[in-house]
C-alpha cells in the first residue's frame, strides 16, 4: 500500500513516523513545499529568533525509517478518482492519502514584501537578521505570535510597539478579561501596546493607523492569524468547512475512505464539546497523527482530544487545556488559574506559571469528573483532590 502525506510539518512528519511504528511496510512519501529538511515550528519564534539555534529540524532518520522525502515540491491539485496528487514537480500516485498542509499566515491587504510574517524557517532567519539593538519594531497583532515576537524583539534590545485592532490582547483566543491582564506584561517589558487601533497602510519606514497616527518602523512584523492552507484542493470534491478547513469526520477521514486530514488544515467533530473544532496548535498535530496512522492502516479510532496549547510571553508561561465556551461558568482559582465549568464538570483550564494545575486539570477534563467548586477555587488544594463526592 502506497501512502502519500502532503505536508512536512509536525502533523505530516508524525503521521509518517506513526505509520512505521504501527507496522506499515509499504511505500511512504512525505511531500513538503519547502526545500529544507522537515522542522518543528514553535522554536522558530523562540530559540531560532533569539539566535540560540540555527534551525529546529526533527531529529529523525527518515532514510532508516524508509520515508521518502519529496521536498521543494508543492501540491497544486488533487484527482481523488485517479488517486493522484499533482505537484509542480510531477504526479504522485497513492493508495491512501493524508492531508497535512497546515495553515498559512494571514497578510494585511496591500502588505508590502518588506513586512515580515513568522511561519517558516526562512521567515525566522530573515527576521532574526533584522532585529538589532535600537531597531524600531512595530508588531501588528497582539495574539500568540505577536506577543511572542514582541517578547523576543525586546530581549534583543529593540524598541517595540504592538498594534492590535481589537480592544484587548489575545482577542478571539481568550476572554477579554484575561487579555486585559496581559496588558501589564507589555508595560513591564517596555513595549508600547496600542489596542483598538487598526492599520491603514505600511510604508517603507512607517505603519499608518486609520486614526491618522504614524508609527516610525525599521521592521514590521505581521501576526494577525492563519488560515488552513487548502487552496490547492479546489475542485477536488474534498469537503471544506465554512472556515476553509478540511471537514474531516470523527476518524479524520476527509470525505473519502482513502483520504485523511490532520493538523491545522483540518476540522473534526468533537463529541466532548458538541461542535466541530479547528485546533491550530502543536499538540493537535501530534495527537491527531497517531489516530490518522491507525485509521490509514484499517483502524476505526475516533479522535476527540482535549485541545492543549501554550505560549511563552514576557517571562510568563500561558497554558490552556480544553475549549473555553461562552456558556461555561468561569471560576477563579487564585490569581493564576481560571477554570470553566459546565454542569459542575470541568470544560477548560487556563493557567499562568502554574503547570501542575494545567496537568491535573487536563486529566479531569478527559475523565469528565465533577468538581466541588469550593475546593476547586482554593489554590492550596490540588485540583485532582477537588472532585465532588
Amino acid at each position: 500500500m502506497a501512502v502519500v502525506i502532503v505536508g512536512a510539518g509536525m502533523a505530516g512528519v508524525q503521521t509518517a513516523v506513526a505509520l512505521r511504528q504501527q507496522g506499515h511496510t509499504g511505500s511512504l512519501t512525505l511531500l513538503g513545499a519547502e526545500p529544507h529538511p522537515p522542522y518543528d515550528r514553535p522554536p522558530l519564534s523562540k530559540d531560532v529568533l533569539l539566535g540560540r539555534a540555527e534551525h529546529s529540524r526533527f531529529e529523525i532518520d527518515f532514510d532508516e525509517l524508509g520515508i521518502e522525502l519529496a521536498l521543494g515540491r508543492r501540491a497544486v491539485s488533487l484527482d481523488p478518482d485517479a488517486r493522484t496528487v499533482k505537484t509542480d514537480g510531477g504526479d504522485l500516485a497513492y493508495d491512501r492519502l493524508v492531508l497535512a498542509t497546515g495553515a498559512a499566515p494571514v497578510a494585511l491587504p496591500g502588505q508590502p514584501d518588506s513586512a515580515f510574517l513568522l511561519r517558516t524557517q526562512d521567515d525566522a532567519l530573515a527576521l532574526r537578521a533584522a532585529l538589532r539593538p535600537g531597531t524600531r519594531v512595530v508588531v501588528v497583532g497582539a495574539g500568540w505570535i505577536g506577543a511572542e515576537a514582541a517578547t523576543v524583539a525586546r530581549q534583543l534590545g529593540c524598541e517595540v510597539t504592538v498594534v492590535e485592532a481589537a480592544a484587548s490582547p489575545l482577542a478571539g483566543a481568550l476572554p477579554a478579561e484575561f487579555g486585559e491582564r496581559t496588558r501589564a506584561w507589555y508595560a513591564d517589558a517596555g513595549v508600547d501596546l496600542l489596542t483598538a487601533s487598526a492599520v491603514s497602510e505600511i510604508t517603507a519606514h512607517a505603519v499608518h493607523l486609520t486614526d491618522g497616527r504614524e508609527l516610525a518602523a525599521d521592521v514590521v512584523v505581521v501576526g494577525i492569524g492563519a488560515r488552513p492552507d487548502n487552496g490547492w484542493l479546489a475542485g477536488s470534491g474534498i469537503p471544506l468547512d465554512d472556515r476553509g478547513a478540511v471537514a474531516a469526520d470523527a476518524r479524520l477521514r476527509a470525505g473519502r475512505p482513502d483520504v485523511f486530514a490532520v493538523g491545522d488544515c483540518a476540522s473534526f467533530p468533537s463529541a466532548r464539546y458538541g461542535r466541530r473544532l479547528t485546533v491550530h496548535h502543536w499538540d493537535n498535530a501530534l495527537q491527531g497523527a497517531r489516530v490518522v496512522a491507525a485509521n490509514v492502516l484499517g483502524g476505526e479510532v475516533d479522535y476527540d482530544p482535549v485541545p492543549y496549547f501554550w505560549s511563552e510571553q514576557f517571562g510568563h508561561m500561558v497554558q490552556v487545556a480544553g475549549v473555553i465556551d461562552a456558556g461555561a461558568e468561569p471560576l477563579a482559582r487564585g490569581g493564576t488559574t481560571v477554570l470553566w465549568l459546565r454542569e459542575g464538570r470541568l470544560q477548560a483550564v487556563l493557567t499562568v506559571d502554574r503547570p501542575r494545575d494545567l496537568t491535573q486539570g487536563r486529566k479531569l477534563i478527559e475523565s469528565g469528573a465533577a468538581l466541588d467548586p469550593a475546593k476547586a477555587a482554593d489554590p492550596d488544594t490540588q485540583l485532582r483532590a477537588a472532585t465532588a463526592g
